[in-house]
């Protein structure tokens, strides 16, 4: 049990800890928690998806028989899919809640499991923490008893495509993507034969890039990142290609590749995005403590509003549903809209960002948002700092928070997820623990390259001598 625990995002592990006996702990202590959930006991199934790692099938039929021991009727995907899917099948089938066995953008010797509340939004910690306490050996094996649940396999991928398209092309609208060229990179993924269909359903060209199924991810992990994109990022700058598109491992989340920029940043993809949604509709923004302030000044121009979280998009999602959000989103490259479940989608976004991009290239949408509101730069990087001492550095942090960082005084400090240092320019500098690896996270936004420098310089002078 004691390897067993429930971080940002489910419980991930390399394959020699995360094993069947392990994985079907997990599964009795859904089912004891969601026993003690459910007014109706076992009335509402339970779905249990997969990536597309060469054991993750496995483990979700394991997960599959603990459930149905336990009487619940449990629904599993025909063949590997998204995570977002699984999110939207909760509330299109009214289940009692779901676990998608996925390690998402981690190297392939990792897998994960997470358990997805009958909201379709990420759990929050009271959830997690009854999982975790409720962790015991399965119940014995109930094969043949009265109430052993049943386990079929249904279709995932249509019902949610049908949705995207619904909700994307608005109350009597259509799609037509024709004319608009998609290079679309599912590196190896479960995104593969989904995000790419479902543009080419709406009328664009795909071009395919790494949508083969391959248990290695091409000898790296399936994270988005410019690094991982640079095949992607030539594709599209040489070739036809209007528009670049990528999904990690689990396509909750995506990436953007455009003609001028290559890979785009997380934050001025976001930033796009909300402009082009406040062309037809209205309503705040959601982002976290790391995302840029663009969305601020985006917001302000229409006389909307914009909520700060903590990093994590279960924040996020709280918010959506708190403030009847626009869109929520983070710098990772998470997001969601209005009207769908609110956890992170990275196909359903892909569609949005198609049609966004054929009103308006993001490149000229970039550059015109800059013109209005300012340019920014942002970036991060991580200092090493053990999980048992990053408790202490926040701590200590509040000690030594600096008068001016970069030349530019501190206006104010922001402590809704770590330290979050104002400076006077409208620039800022973040330190918080990062909640999936042995680091500290330093974030800096300014107006050049130059000055977000200077700003990281600092900020890792200020964290190295606290580790």
């Amino acid at each position: 049990m004691d390897e067993i625990s429930f971080g940002t995002d489910g419980w991930r592990a390399t394959l020699d800890t995360f094993t069947d006996r392990r994985v079907r702990v997990v599964g009795q202590a859904v089912a004891d928690t969601l026993a003690e959930s459910e007014a109706d006991g076992s009335e509402r199934p339970v779905i249990v998806g997969y990536d597309a790692r060469p054991t993750s099938e496995g483990f979700a039929e394991s997960l599959a028989e603990v459930l149905a021991g336990n009487g619940f009727d449990v629904l599993l995907p025909e063949r590997d899919c998204p995570t977002p899917l699984v999110a939207h099948a909760i509330v299109e089938r009214d289940a009692a809640g779901a676990m998608m066995v996925t390690a998402s953008h981690n190297p392939p010797e990792y897998n994960g499991v997470k358990f997805i509340p009958d909201d379709g939004a990420p759990a929050l910690p009271e959830v997690t923490e009854r999982i975790e306490a409720n962790l015991r050996e399965p119940a014995l094996d109930a094969a043949g008893t009265a109430d052993e649940g049943d386990i079929r396999r249904v279709d995932l991928v249509t019902p949610h495509a049908e949705h995207a398209r619904d909700l994307v092309a608005g109350e009597g609208g259509t799609l037509d993507l024709s004319g608009l060229t998609v290079a679309y990179d599912a590196m190896h993924g479960s995104g593969r034969g989904v995000t790419d269909a479902l543009l080419e359903s709406a009328g664009a060209e795909i071009e395919r890039i790494r949508c083969e199924r391959d248990p290695e991810f091409g000898g790296g992990s399936p994270e988005p990142s410019a690094e991982n994109l640079k095949e992607l990022a030539a594709h599209v700058r040489e070739g036809d290609a209007d528009l670049g598109i990528a999904n990690d491992g689990d396509a909750d989340r995506l990436a953007v590749v455009t003609p001028e920029r290559g890979h785009l940043d997380e934050n001025l993809f976001f930033a796009a995005t909300y402009d082009h949604l406040l062309e037809d509709d209205s309503g705040p923004a959601i982002r976290t403590v790391s995302t840029t302030f663009l969305i601020d000044r985006i917001a302000e121009a229409h006389g909307e509003e914009v909520y700060e979280t903590a990093v994590g998009f279960k924040w996020v999602a709280q918010a959506m549903g708190e403030h009847d959000a626009l869109i929520g989103g983070e710098e990772s490259g998470g997001f969601s809209v209005r009207g769908h479940v609110r956890e992170k989608d990275g196909v359903l976004m892909a569609l949005l960002a198609a049609v966004a991009a054929g009103e308006e290239s993001y490149d000229d949408r970039v550059d015109r948002l800059a013109a209005e509101h300012g340019r920014i730069v942002a970036d991060k990087v991580s200092v090493d700092c053990p999980d048992s001492e990053k408790a202490r550095v926040i701590d200590d942090l509040a000690d030594h928070i600096p008068d001016e960082v970069a030349g530019e005084a501190v206006a104010d400090v922001v402590t809704v997820d770590g330290f979050k240092l104002l400076l006077a320019d409208g620039s800022w500098l973040l330190v918080r623990p990062s909640g999936t690896e042995p680091k500290m996270r330093v974030y800096a936004e300014s107006g050049s390259e130059a000055d977000t420098a200077a700003i990281l310089a600092d900020g890792r002078e200020l964290v190295e001598p606290l580790v």
